[in-house]
């Protein structure tokens, strides 16, 4: 089992951490291939949206077709992906190469985490191993600011794609650990339509929201067809309607949206504040995000499990986003000159203590009670919600809050009040997790069995 776990948190760090570890080597990439700062997004928004729009066909893929199968898919499309990037001449070519990721991505998450809940019987030890791999994605996408930090600063922006190639090759051999996985179902029938639906609703909508608004109606439908087609239409539908029943599945993937449009937008703005308005190189910037790192590894992977056994989980989800959207708020008040502890490490203790708050036992709410035929679909949705969130959150704060006066030649100060906006906005949306929280059904880990004693005279 350690060696499972190991194999899919291996894959799933990589996923994740190409989320972030672009972030901080955006302005050597526009600097190298001209893209305006509304272009300059879709470096990051290509792979998320794509991620996002797909997922639900990685989580049936998994279920229909085989875990091991799907993961060693899975990692060749991503490992491809990833050289093409790093070998990149041109913006459009970068794009493409990261939307590709994306697919892979949205072919690796969800099984990922199918093997986990699988392998994994309900309970403590499931809620251990859930905890490992969602400590494991959250450090991903904080690492990623580090290694994004250090590759570009000492080699190029093109190494924090190229890394990935010896990885996934690795990963790849070592699928030889897993056992076909689950493969049941409703037979090999796919939902394409549904897929391109998803993905094509997503991508417009975010391209609506980033100031098209014929776009965003564009979306508004495609993504109701989509609706249509799961509900009437498929024979396999990506999401089976028997799995938003339950209103743990369906409230927590809305929270689980509301908290991915939270916390992936801020990587985006947090690493221009440090470049563009305190003056971080990309070593600097990736240094200041090892908090980031630390404190919700360490929140994930001890203080969170021992917690669920004490605690609702919605209780557990309420905190941490109520923590979240303090240090939010603590971030918008980041100025030029600002110390490093004032304006990154204070916001930065309580915004990872709320992440590794919440995103666990949110986690387990939205995969609990799921059968193993539909694990990669439950899988799936909760990844899609996250990343859906993640995606357009993005292109909506960056048109909540607009160009700064001057454009790229603006002032630090308006730079500051720009990105000041966002985090404000992001403070909000975290305070509304709170409130999803306290609607979700009551629920905690039951505590592990305490060996009995042996009686006098026994053993």
């Amino acid at each position: 089992m350690r060696a499972v776990l190991a194999l899919v948190c291996v894959a799933q760090f990589m996923v994740v951490l190409d989320v972030s570890v672009v972030n901080v080597a955006l302005p050597s990439v526009q600097d190298a291939l001209g893209f305006d700062p509304r272009g300059l997004a879709w470096v990051g928004n290509a792979y998320a949206l794509v991620f996002g729009g797909f997922l639900l066909l990685g989580g049936r893929l998994a279920d229909l077709y085989g875990h091991r199968r799907v993961l060693a898919a899975g990692l060749a499309l991503f490992t491809l992906a990833s050289l093409v990037g790093g070998l990149s001449g041109s913006g459009g070519m970068l794009v493409a190469a990261r939307a590709a990721q994306g697919l892979g991505a949205a072919v690796l998450a969800p099984v990922t985490l199918a093997i986990v809940t699988t392998t994994f019987p309900e309970g403590p030890h499931r809620t251990r191993a859930i905890a490992v791999w969602t400590a494991v994605s959250l450090a991903g996408g904080t690492a990623g600011n580090l290694i994004g930090g250090a590759l570009t600063e000492y080699l190029s922006w093109r190494a924090i794609l190229l890394v990935n190639v010896p990885i996934g090759l690795a990963c790849l051999a070592a699928t030889r650990v897993l056992g076909p996985g689950t493969a049941r179902g409703t037979g090999r029938r796919v939902d394409l339509l549904g897929a391109a639906l998803a993905t094509g609703g997503m991508v417009a909508l975010a391209h609506g929201l980033g100031g098209a608004p014929a776009y965003a109606l564009l979306g508004v439908v495609l993504l109701g067809l989509f609706a249509v087609v799961e509900a009437r239409l498929a024979r396999a539908p990506l999401i089976p309607p028997r799995l938003l029943r339950p209103r743990a599945i369906w409230l927590g993937n809305l929270a689980m949206l509301l908290a991915g449009a939270c916390l992936n937008p801020m990587w985006y703005f947090l690493t221009l504040s440090m470049q563009r308005v305190l003056g971080y190189g990309p070593l600097q910037t990736g240094l200041a995000f090892l908090p980031h790192t630390l404190l919700t590894m360490l929140v994930g992977l001890y203080a969170t499990p021992w917690l669920m056994r004490r605690a609702g989980h919605r209780v557990l989800v309420a905190a941490g986003a109520l923590l979240g959207a303090a240090g939010f708020l603590w971030q918008a008040a980041l100025a030029p000159g600002d110390s490093y502890l004032a304006a990154i490490l204070g916001p930065a203790v309580l915004i990872s203590l709320g992440g590794g708050l919440l995103n666990t036992p949110l986690t387990v709410t939205v995969t609990s009670g799921v059968g193993p035929a539909d694990a990669g679909a439950a899988s799936g949705l909760m990844n899609t919600a996250k990343q859906l969130g993640g995606g357009l959150g993005l292109a909506a704060l960056i048109a909540l809050t607009g160009e700064p006066p001057g454009g790229a030649d603006a002032t630090a100060g308006a730079l500051a009040a720009a990105y000041g906006q966002a985090f404000t906005l992001i403070a909000a949306a975290m305070a509304a997790v709170a409130v999803l929280a306290a609607a979700l059904p009551a629920r905690r880990d039951p505590a592990p069995a305490r060996p009995e004693r042996s009686s006098p005279g026994k053993g």
